[in-house]
């Protein structure tokens, strides 16, 4: 007998029961899927054409239809907005372009009501310039206690004229920036691994740690359930800020620890942290953005007595290939698993191109791509990488958009791109607008459903045909590929935690694994394999055919079986 598959099934309804359960079940973060929402790009209540908070709760359950279980939000703080949101000035308020405090209180609340938990970015690596801390740094001059509390230095060479060191800063250029003082002659330089407006904070001074954990207390007695922390590897500088002596460390993922980057220092930070998480009742967590030479390094992080997750940033780097994905999805699995933490896995975030479009093109590009490649090729690519992620142990993340299939919009104009890194040098890098391009609901009017009065960053003409409501209901359609195999996550015992996979023998290009009663075939592959059939069909992201106790599997294609 042949059996056909070439549709997700359609999606289970979420209930009331199960959301409850959701939100009481143990070691919720060990298996969760977290959707990652662009406060700026999701949704636009005021018609202002940004968007905000108020526009993430109205959209809230879509997202628990969806079927994850938090939702990280980006940085909503008071800012100047000189990195979109990742210079702070002041940690404790909500910028009024996207609400206020009472707004952040009220979409909290709603999303736990409806079964949702919401992690918060902090940002404790640098402040904006226009922090109060720096800009009393500066208008007090040398010598001021609050300099202290950044890394204010005086330069080289005769008059001073020369940085401190020979650090550059990941956005292009050097990583200090010399001030005018108080009485206008040339003075003192300060330190930026990022852009100019966002000096990095001196972790050595004890007024930058009372801050901080002051400021955990203020978001967790909001309610908030956790904390991805941004440039978790950073805030230690080593001692002395030696030059680094060769520049090509200035990869966000080197070859080595450098002296501006994953100093063993962050490890006391994050024991002082954890003890307060822990005076928290309902689990919170901790996430870490920290982009090491090694998944062992990346390990640190995640000890019992630190941080509970840590970003997976060599799975997201690696290519649509079967043998690399095996490799690290052995290694970050054997990695964790002496530190009891779970893996995670994530395919696109806000600052790399979308995977829909990376899979498009040829390997080797990295993660910042400005050709929009084979389109058709890309979208099969992505689904069967979606599959394959989701079948893995531990959790995974979900940026917003990506459960539509959308592409990185790679052509935009340059007279309306805000990437700041753009804006460093002769605009040779700083690409990452283009996977920031507001999300469409709607097949028509106004940016499809954004909001009412356009969007910051231009949709492309057909965005519309991406949209929720275009998508929503259609068999096979990306988005009820990601809605049914979230629900079969939910419902599949032997999918989420754990921390192993049985591989199974299958063709070269092929991986097959087993978890219990479930199995995964992924084909990366351009052509279709024939392996065993192993039971009911759960999921499919491409087309299976079924004869005879085997199954032809297409091209970049994943299958999700139960042998149950």
């Amino acid at each position: 007998m042949s059996q056909q598959h070439s549709a997700a099934p359609a999606p289970t309804p979420t209930t009331d029961s199960a959301v409850a359960t959701v939100a009481r079940r143990r070691d919720w973060w060990r298996d969760a899927v977290i959707y990652q929402v662009y406060p700026r790009s999701f949704a636009d209540s005021n018609g202002d054409g940004m968007g905000d908070l108020e526009g993430i709760r109205s959209r809230l359950p879509y997202l628990r239809d969806l079927g994850v279980d938090a939702v990280w939000l980006s940085p909503f703080y008071a800012s100047p907005q000189a990195d979109a949101g990742y210079d702070v000035a002041d940690y404790r308020a909500v910028d009024p372009m996207f609400g206020t405090l009472l707004d952040a209180d009220a979409l909290i609340r709603d999303a736990h009501a409806l079964g949702l938990r919401i992690i918060v970015d902090l940002v404790p690596n640098h402040s904006s310039d226009q922090h109060e801390w720096f800009k009393r740094a500066l208008a007090e001059g040398p010598g001021s206690p609050l300099r202290e509390r950044y890394h204010f230095r005086p330069g080289k060479g005769e008059n001073g004229e020369l940085p401190p060191n020979d650090w550059e800063s990941i956005f292009g250029g050097p990583a200090w920036t010399r001030v005018t003082e108080p009485d206008g002659t040339p003075g003192e330089w300060y330190l930026h691994l990022f852009a100019p407006e966002q000096p990095d904070f001196n972790w050595e001074h004890p007024a930058v740690g009372d801050e901080f954990r002051s400021i955990l207390r203020f978001w967790l007695d909001m309610g908030v359930d956790g904390f991805r922390i941004d440039v978790a590897h950073g805030m230690v500088k080593a001692e002395g800020l030696p030059d680094l002596g060769s520049h090509d460390e200035m990869r966000l993922l080197g070859n080595d620890v450098t002296p501006f980057f994953d100093q063993d220092g962050v490890h006391d930070i994050y024991r002082q942290w954890r003890l307060i998480l822990d005076e928290y009742s309902g689990e919170r967590i901790f996430v870490a953005e920290a982009w090491t030479p090694t998944v062992e390094r990346t390990a640190n992080y995640v000890r019992p007595d630190e941080l509970h997750q840590a970003f997976n940033f060599q799975y997201l780097a690696t290519h649509w290939d079967a043998a690399e994905l095996r490799e690290v999805i052995d290694r970050t699995l054997d990695s964790m698993r002496p530190v009891g933490a779970p893996a995670t896995w994530v395919l696109s975030n806000h600052d790399v191109t979308r995977h829909a479009t990376r899979f498009a093109n040829p390997a080797g590009l990295g993660t910042q791509i400005r050709e929009a490649g084979d389109r058709e090729l890309g979208l099969r690519r992505a689904r069967a990488a979606t599959l394959l992620m989701l079948a893995l142990p531990g959790s995974a993340y979900v940026y917003q958009g990506e459960e539509l299939g959308l592409p990185d919009v790679v052509d935009l104009p340059d007279e309306v791109r805000q990437d700041p890194a753009y804006f460093r040098g002769a605009g040779q890098d700083g690409f990452r607008d283009g996977c920031r391009v507001p999300i469409p609901w709607t097949r028509e009017g106004s940016s499809y459903g954004f909001g009412d009065g356009g969007s910051w960053l231009p949709q492309p003409e057909g965005w519309g045909e991406l949209s929720v409501e275009a998508q929503t209901g259609v068999p096979g359609s990306t988005l009820e590929m990601y809605r049914s195999a979230l629900a079969v996550r939910r419902e599949q015992a032997d999918l989420g935690a754990g921390d192993a996979v049985e591989w199974l023998t299958a063709p070269e290009g092929v991986l097959a694994f087993r978890r219990g009663d479930f199995v995964c075939v992924a084909n990366t592959t351009g052509a279709p394999v024939t392996v065993p059939a192993h039971g009911r069909v759960l999921i499919t992201s491409g087309e299976v055919e079924e004869t005879g106790g085997e199954a032809v599997v297409a091209a970049d294609t994943t299958v999700w079986w139960t042998t149950a």
